[in-house]
């Protein structure tokens, strides 16, 4: 028989984790924080190519950390409205509930 499955508290962090689990996109979530952006605008930012921008960008999306809006020929991100707010509330503090980031440590 097969060993059950137990759930543990920090399973539905783990895409978040992933997601922030890398150097460039935590700089995109610090942008991001300052609010919405053109994929461009974060690009030239963060001295990123445009595509690598769109890359990680769609990364945090999948991960529900980021949203996106077609706004005509520009793509304009900004953070999940649920990031923001646990953003603003705990000081630049996101807890994903298994650890925290602060974003105020964050270079870029």
């Amino acid at each position: 028989m097969a060993a059950k499955k137990h759930p543990t508290s920090s399973e539905p962090c783990l895409p978040k984790l992933r997601a922030l689990g890398d150097a460039t996109r935590m700089r995109l979530v610090k942008s991001l924080a300052a609010g919405e952006s053109a994929v461009t605008a974060l690009a030239d930012r963060l001295g990123l190519t445009v595509y690598n921008a769109s890359r990680h960008l769609k990364v945090l999306r999948d991960a529900g950390l980021v949203e996106m809006e077609v706004c005509a020929q520009q793509r304009i991100y900004r953070l999940c409205p649920a990031i923001r707010e646990e953003l603003e509330r705990n000081h630049q503090v996101l807890n994903l509930g298994c650890c925290s980031f602060r974003l105020d440590e964050i270079e870029g």
